[in-house]
């Protein structure tokens, strides 16, 4: 059996479940190719990024299971979650990774809305007279 390394990743709501495999590359998210899930170049890039940077492309196929938040939010979690299963296959790898920004988590999220205001901190039109 092939052996799989997994690693997750979050960013805002989103949560991604990353399965890497040995192969030629091929990233699929949630059964579907990763360009005609996240259809916006800049996504694409954005889970491309842990891949190039360790250079190894081509190596291995990565299929994603996203769940939660919007596009944007489940990208930069694939990005995450693929930082650290490489960091978990090959320990050499992790100084370039951590020096391109991609092992940290990026913690912010949506500020809960608060009583007597309009949204988070937008408070509604005040009216003097």
């Amino acid at each position: 059996m092939e052996k799989k390394i997994n690693g997750i990743g979050r960013r805002k709501e989103a949560v991604t479940r990353i399965f890497l495999t040995k192969g030629s590359g091929k990233i699929t998210v949630n059964d579907k190719d990763y360009k005609a899930y996240f259809p916006l170049v800049y996504l694409q890039n954005q889970v491309e990024m842990p891949l190039k940077t360790a250079e190894a492309t081509d190596k291995f196929d990565v299929v994603i299971n996203a769940t939660g938040g919007g596009l944007k939010g489940q990208a930069e979690a694939a990005k995450l979650g693929i930082a650290r299963a490489l960091v978990e296959l090959n320990a050499d790898l992790r100084p370039s990774l951590k020096a391109a920004g991609l092992l940290k988590r990026d913690p912010r999220s949506v500020e809960r809305k608060k009583f007597g205001k309009k949204k988070a901190r937008k408070s509604f039109q005040f009216s003097k007279r």
